[in-house]
C-alpha cells in the first residue's frame, strides 16, 4: 500500500483532523502521537481557549486607558498558555474518555483507543504539558496566578459531565473562557464585574459551537448513553442556538459599557462594534446549519475561530482613542 493510499487507521492519522496538517506532514514520526493527543493537527480548539484571553487582555486595557510591554507577554504567554494548557486538557480528556472514544466513528482514531500511545505515557505527556505551563502562569501576578491555578478544577471535571448532566458544555464553557478572567487580572491585578460579565459571554458562546460540534456524534452517543445539548435540544437545536446567540452578543456589550468609561464615548461606540459583528458571524452559521450534514457542522464549529477573533481588533482599536 502506498503512503498516498493509506487510511488514516494505517498512517495514525485522527479521522477529524485538518487534511494535510502540520502534525502529518512536519513533525517526526516518534512525536506524532503525541502531538496529536494534544490536537495540535487540529489548532481549532487552542484558538478557542486563547481568544477569550485577548477579550480580557484588550478589553482591561481598554477599561484602565493603560497598555505596556506587559501587556505584550500577556498576549503571547496567554497564546503559548493556551496551545499547552489545551493539549494537557485534551490528553486528560482522552485517558478519561478512552473506552468511550473506542466506541464513536469519529473518535476510535485518537492516539489511545488506537493504541498510539498507553495511558501511562499521555498521563507523563499531560504532565510535562501542565508543568510548562505553570511555568509561564508564575511570570504573571499572583491574583492572576491564584486564577490559573482555580481554572484546573473545572478542566479536571469537564470530561466526566457528559456522564452525569445533559450539559456538559457549560462545563467546557467554565474551563475554555477562564482566560478573560485570568487575562484581565493578569493586566489589572484584580477580577473585576466587566471580567465576570465577559466570562458569561465566553459561556453562551461555548454552548452555541459546542451544540452545534455535539450534533456530529448525537447518534453514536445516544447508543453509548453519552449525555449533550445536542441530545438534549434535538431538532429545537436551531432555537436553543439563537438564544445563545443573543446571550453572547448581549453579555459582551454589557462588559462593554461596564469597562469603558462613560466620557470615552468614541471608544465605547467603537468597541461596542465588536460583539454586534461577532453575532453577525454566529447568525451566518445559522443560515447554513443543517443538523444532519456532519461535514458542514464540523465547517460551522470551526468557523467560530473567525467569530470569536472578531471582537479583538475592535477593542484594540477602541484603547486608542
Amino acid at each position: 500500500m502506498t503512503a498516498k493510499n493509506q487510511t488514516p487507521e494505517a498512517t495514525g492519522q485522527v479521522a477529524d483532523a485538518y487534511a494535510g496538517n502540520w502534525v502529518d506532514r512536519l513533525a517526526p514520526a516518534a512525536t506524532r502521537p503525541y502531538l496529536r493527543l494534544s490536537r495540535a493537527d487540529r489548532p481549532i480548539g487552542t484558538w478557542l481557549l486563547l481568544l477569550p484571553c485577548w477579550w480580557g487582555l484588550t478589553l482591561a486595557m481598554l477599561s484602565d486607558g493603560q497598555a505596556g510591554w506587559h501587556d505584550l507577554w500577556i498576549f503571547i504567554g496567554c497564546g503559548l498558555g493556551a496551545f499547552l494548557m489545551r493539549g494537557a486538557g485534551c490528553t486528560w480528556n482522552d485517558i478519561t474518555d478512552r473506552h468511550i472514544d473506542g466506541s464513536v466513528a469519529r473518535t476510535a482514531s485518537r492516539p489511545i483507543p488506537s493504541g498510539q500511545v498507553t495511558v501511562r505515557g499521555a498521563l507523563i505527556w499531560m504532565a510535562v504539558q501542565a508543568l510548562i505551563a505553570f511555568g509561564i502562569l508564575l511570570t504573571f501576578n499572583t491574583a492572576a496566578i491564584v486564577l490559573g491555578i482555580l481554572s484546573l478544577l473545572p478542566v479536571a471535571v469537564y470530561p466526566f459531565a457528559k456522564r452525569f448532566t445533559w450539559w456538559p458544555q457549560v462545563f467546557l464553557g467554565l474551563a475554555f473562557n477562564w482566560g478573560a478572567l485570568l487575562a484581565w487580572t493578569a493586566h489589572t491585578g484584580r477580577l473585576e464585574t466587566p471580567a465576570v460579565i465577559l466570562y458569561l459571554a465566553g459561556i453562551a458562546w461555548t454552548l452555541f459551537y459546542d451544540t452545534i460540534y455535539a450534533h456530529q456524534d448525537a447518534e453514536d452517543d445516544a447508543l453509548i448513553g453519552v449525555k449533550s445539548t445536542a441530545r438534549l435540544f434535538g431538532d429545537n437545536s436551531p432555537r436553543w442556538l439563537r438564544w445563545f446567540l443573543v446571550a453572547t452578543v448581549s453579555l459582551m456589550a454589557l462588559a462593554v459599557i461596564l469597562a469603558v468609561p462613560d466620557a470615552r464615548m468614541t471608544a465605547l461606540l467603537v468597541a461596542l462594534c465588536g460583539p454586534w459583528v461577532m453575532g453577525w458571524h454566529m447568525q451566518g452559521q445559522m443560515r447554513r446549519l443543517r443538523l444532519d450534514d456532519t461535514a458542514r457542522l464540523l465547517h460551522l464549529f470551526r468557523s467560530n475561530r473567525d467569530a470569536g477573533l472578531l471582537p479583538v481588533p475592535f477593542f484594540a482599536v477602541a484603547c486608542l482613542l
